[in-house]
């Protein structure tokens, strides 16, 4: 049996609220659970107490016996200080800037490199004087 940690969703339209449960992978999101060990409701603030509670004792036993996290729950653990964090491995071109803001930021760099060659060139004039004169 392949275990997952994950969310199932409830609440009403609109208004979610998610219960984090230990479930076998094949059955449904919101389908039939082995064991409830927190919640999320996103709803709430971030920095509120009550938008994410895990009960970490059971999260460890069930990571122990091979339940794997959803990536969503794997961040919840992290940040609890349970697991690693994520590594996002997968380089996509969504994740890059559109082409137009590519040119952009390399026009910027260019002219910021071109800008501290003009700063540096006077300094290095007048070292050269300097050098001259003693």
């Amino acid at each position: 049996m392949s275990l997952k940690i994950r969310m199932a969703r409830g609440g009403a339209k609109k208004r979610p609220f998610y219960r984090i449960v230990v479930a076998d992978s094949r059955m449904p999101r919101d389908g039939r659970y082995i064991e409830k060990i927190g919640f999320h409701n996103p709803m709430v603030d971030a920095d509120n107490d009550e938008r994410v509670k895990i009960d970490l004792d059971r999260a460890k036993h069930w990571l122990s016996v091979g339940a794997q996290p959803s990536p969503r729950v794997h961040r919840f653990l992290a940040e609890a200080g349970v697991l690693d964090k994520p590594v996002i491995t997968a380089q996509t071109k969504k994740n890059q800037p559109k082409a137009k803001a590519q040119e952009r930021m390399r026009e910027a760099e260019e002219a910021r490199k071109a800008a501290e060659e003009a700063a540096a060139a006077p300094a290095e004039e007048a070292s050269a004087e300097e050098a001259a004169e003693s």
